[in-house]
């Protein structure tokens, strides 16, 4: 378990990276697991230690990854305590996330990951229409994005999320929790997106029968869940949510 100041950050099984503890990863997989056979380039904003990679280089071999971690004595701990030197074709690029996505080729994407936290909240300068206009055109036509956010009750800050990746990709699918999908609880949903039609009714059976049984949803439903939130651009006053101390423990 690698964990930065109290907040857990990442799970790795150094034996079996096809083990994922979190909740979250394991639908992350699920969405993974359904894109076309073969192997992958894949970008992954927010490296921690780094358990996608691990994960798709175990199921897809000869998968590509560029990995972008800003915090340079983070990636140092993981090379040198969780065996990162592993993983085969995989380059970090210790930078922030906006200025190594500028810097990633037109098309050349099959799966871009964005899990990216400061602490426990995202990241907002990677949440706004112009960098998933970005993400977009690293993106394949066949690519899928995958964006890891948090949030609570009302889920105000997910809906505008959800409504800004719908300004850049065509066809997006929201995966959580019952509970949190609902504003219940705090945390996790994940958000897939691409160019071209995700197989949502796939992805509907696997969430529903994984351990989480998660739910998916898209089309009028995700409209329905957007319920006219606005798209957040650069230089909106938006906070990302905080988790409550009890998620942690911290109370």
């Amino acid at each position: 378990m690698l964990s930065k100041d109290g907040v857990p950050q990442s799970y790795v099984d150094l034996e079996d990276p096809t083990y994922l503890d979190f909740e979250y990863v394991r639908l992350m997989a699920d969405v993974i697991d359904v894109l076309p056979e073969g192997e992958l380039n894949c970008v992954h904003v927010g490296g921690g230690a780094c358990t996608v990679p691990r994960y798709v280089s175990a199921t897809r071999s000869g998968s590509r990854h560029i990995v972008v971690e800003p915090d340079a004595a983070l990636v140092e701990l993981v090379r040198s305590q969780l065996d990162l030197r592993s993983v085969p074709r995989l380059k970090v690029r210790v930078q922030g996330g906006r200025e190594a996505t500028a810097a990633i080729w037109d098309g050349s994407t099959d799966l871009f990951v964005l899990d990216a936290f400061s602490g426990a909240t995202m990241p907002v300068e990677l949440a706004t229409a112009e960098y998933m206009a970005d993400v977009a055109r690293v993106l394949r036509a066949s690519g899928t994005l995958l964006i890891n956010m948090a949030d609570g009750k009302g889920l105000a800050f997910a809906r505008r999320v959800v409504a800004t990746v719908r300004g850049s990709f065509k066809h997006v699918a929201l995966l959580a929790e019952p509970g949190i999908m609902r504003g219940r609880r705090f945390g996790n949903l994940i958000i897939a997106a691409s160019p071209s039609e995700l197989p949502v009714d796939l992805l509907t059976r696997r969430a529903a029968g994984g351990l989480t049984q998660a739910r998916c949803v898209y089309g009028e439903a995700l409209t329905n869940f957007v319920a006219g939130a606005s798209p957040i651009h650069d230089g909106d006053a938006v906070l990302a949510p905080a988790p409550p101390p009890a998620v942690f423990g911290m109370e």
